[in-house]
């Protein structure tokens, strides 16, 4: 009796070794996801940074030195201001990186850490879905009213919404399983794999 306890214990905990290696690995796989979207994200994020500073640039010389008859520059400014905050939202979440009271969190014991964390990320992923629905609607609408740049409705501007609270949706799936799995759920983002992207 004694030794089949004995076998059942051992095989329990063997068992218990390959869950957590597999919620490892999940939380790895989770991680590289994550920083891989953010690599593309915050790339994408940096060519609209280079032409806001190249539209700012045309304004000023088309006003102050060659007087030329381009008034949109202004407007694309603010459209591509519009969209590089917006993206960036995304990046924050990948690194946990959004301003958030963490005494709380980081005096729990690990396991109502890990369960708290996944609260607040669902009530988040709930906010960002609510406004890819809106932001679907209010870009739709924009297709009505045309901008000052030729050819562009505001449809272009207001699909920042939809598409940026997009990527927050699948960054805070990402990032839930990543820190839910992880064996001891970080307080950041430097656990396995979330700072692991393609090489630039």
């Amino acid at each position: 009796m004694a030794r089949f306890v004995h076998f059942r214990l051992e095989a329990f905990i063997a068992a218990d070794g390959r869950t957590d290696r597999r919620m490892q690995e999940i939380a790895r796989h989770a991680g590289r996801l994550a920083a891989g979207l953010d690599w593309l994200v915050v790339r994408f994020c940096a060519l609209i940074a280079a032409v806001l500073v190249l539209d700012v640039w045309l304004g000023v010389f088309v006003r102050f030195v060659w007087p030329l008859p381009i008034t949109w520059t202004e407007e694309l400014a603010r459209y591509l201001m519009i969209w590089l905050a917006l993206l960036a939202a995304s990046a924050g979440i990948a690194r946990r990186a959004h301003i958030g009271v963490e005494i709380l969190p980081s005096h729990l014991p690990p396991e109502a850490r890990r369960w708290l964390r996944l609260a607040l990320d669902v009530v988040a992923f709930g906010f960002f879905a609510s406004l890819v629905i809106y932001g679907t609607g209010f870009a739709a609408k924009g297709l009505e009213r045309a901008t000052m740049i030729p050819g562009w409705s505001h449809f272009v501007p207001f699909l920042a919404v939809p598409v940026s609270t997009a990527l927050c949706c699948i960054q805070l799936v990402l990032v839930a399983i990543r820190d839910f799995c992880a064996a001891e759920p970080p307080t950041d983002a430097t656990i396995a794999g979330a700072g692991e992207a393609p090489r630039s």
